[in-house]
This record gives structure tokens, sequence and C-alpha cells, in this order.
């Protein structure tokens, strides 16, 4: 009796393993490739960031005698840690979304997987283009009406202001920004993942508009610098975003 219960045990911790194992072995594949990119990104973490400056440095326009500062001894070392952690985890997003992926597709059903698969390639893609729109769109436009704030002092009793930017503070900014807009650019693949779970449908999206309208710009106040440009920049393709969000749930929910 006691063998037949071990046995009994035995099979069914099996699948259980089975899964830990499976599970251990795709997340050590990619805590290596992560490693990898680590070090690659961090040996090129110099011209990076010399990439994520360019708005600011033309920004300035002909005035190119500036620079940055950093104020702590470690800190210009731990900023590029940072840039090169996001720029690890950034380039590894497709893999680490691929082992998910095949990770999770041997338990689910052939129209699950139909489902599903739309969502694996779609968001890296969205996330890009939301970084791209922050790197190339917002940017330039943001940085110009900061600059601008400087002053030469020539007014009566004046003294010049001038921008001497921290490497900590605009990295941090410049990250935050693109992780806000590469987010907001999954709206349309949570609302259709929202959609096919049943918990929204075209009827209470449509009637939810209004309230988009606030929310969106609401968010934007509080998740980007305080300028209308930036917040515009955020806020405007949300909703352009939310509306395709409709469209593409009434074309699946009609197909």
């Amino acid at each position: 009796m006691s063998e037949v219960g071990d046995e009994v045990l035995d099979l069914s911790r099996a699948p259980l393993l089975t899964h830990l194992m499976e599970l251990r072995r795709r997340l050590l594949r990619v805590v290596v490739f992560c490693l990898g990119a680590f070090g690659v990104a961090y040996a090129f973490s110099e011209h990076i960031y010399a990439f994520l400056t360019q708005p600011l440095v033309e920004a300035f326009g002909d005035n190119q005698d500036r620079r940055m500062i950093y104020t702590g001894l470690q800190e210009a070392f731990v900023t590029h840690l940072k840039l090169s952690l996001f720029v690890a985890v950034f380039v590894a997003m497709p893999l680490i979304l691929n082992q998910v992926w095949k990770f999770l597709v041997p338990g689910l059903y052939q129209h699950e997987r139909r489902a599903m698969r739309p969502f694996l390639w779609c968001t890296p893609v969205l996330f890009t283009v939301g970084a791209a729109v922050a790197f190339y769109g917002v940017f330039p436009l943001a940085w110009e009406f900061f600059v601008g704030f400087e002053s030469s002092g020539n007014t009566v009793g004046g003294m010049p202001v001038e921008l001497e930017a921290r490497v900590s503070e605009y990295l941090s900014l410049v990250l935050q920004l693109i992780m806000v807009f590469g987010l907001s650019f999954e709206l349309p693949l949570v609302v259709l993942l929202l959609a096919r779970a049943g918990m929204v449908d075209l009827e209470g999206l449509r009637a939810f508009r209004k309230h988009m309208v606030v929310l969106v710009f609401g968010a934007a106040a509080l998740v980007t610098p305080p300028d209308l440009v930036s917040q515009l920049a955020l806020g405007i393709p949300v909703l352009g975003l939310y509306e395709i969000s409709i469209l593409v749930v009434r074309w699946r929910g009609s197909g």
C-alpha cells in the first residue's frame, strides 16, 4: 500500500518538476543573454549616452560650449550602469517574450495560440514606436522650450542663467519619458485583450470616450514635464490609439 502511494505521489509531482525545470532553463537563457547585452551596452554606454543627449545639444543651437555635470562621486558610474541595464532589457525583450511564449504554448489550445500570437509580435513593435515618438518628436520640442528660460543677464542688475544639467537627472527624465510613451502605445493591445476576456465591449468603449479624454490628459500632466508640448504629444497619440482600439475591437467582433 505504501509503495502504491509513493508511486501516485511521484506521478503527481512529475509534471510540476518538469515545468519548473523548463522554467529554469528558459530563465537561465534569458539571464545569460541579458548579461551579455549588458556587457556590450556598458562598453558602448558613452556612445549611447551621447546619442540620448543629441536633442539637448540641438536645443542649445550655436552655443556648443556647454557641459553636463555630476555632483556625486559615484553618480556618473551609476548612471552608466542604469543606462546599460535599460538597453540590455530593451534589446532582450523580444527574446524574453519568445521564451515566455514557448513556455506557455504547450498548455494552450489552438485558438488560444492564435489569439495570443499578435500580442507576442506587436508588443515590442508598439513600444519601439512609442519610444521613437518620444525621442524624435517630444524631446526636441520640450528641450527647446526649457532651454528657452536661459538668460544672458543683460537686464539691469541681472545675472546670467544657464543650464548645467546633471547626467543622472537627464537620464532619469529621458528613460521616464521613453517608458511612458512606450507603455502608452501598448493601449490597443491591452484593450483588445480585455475585450477578448469579456471585461469590456464595443458599446462600453464608445461610452467611455469622454472619460478617456480627462483620464489621458490628467495622466499626461502627471508623468510628463510641466509643459504643454509634452502633454499634448502624449495625450493626442494615446487618444488616437484608443480610437484605433475601438476599431480593432469592432473588426474582431464582426470577424
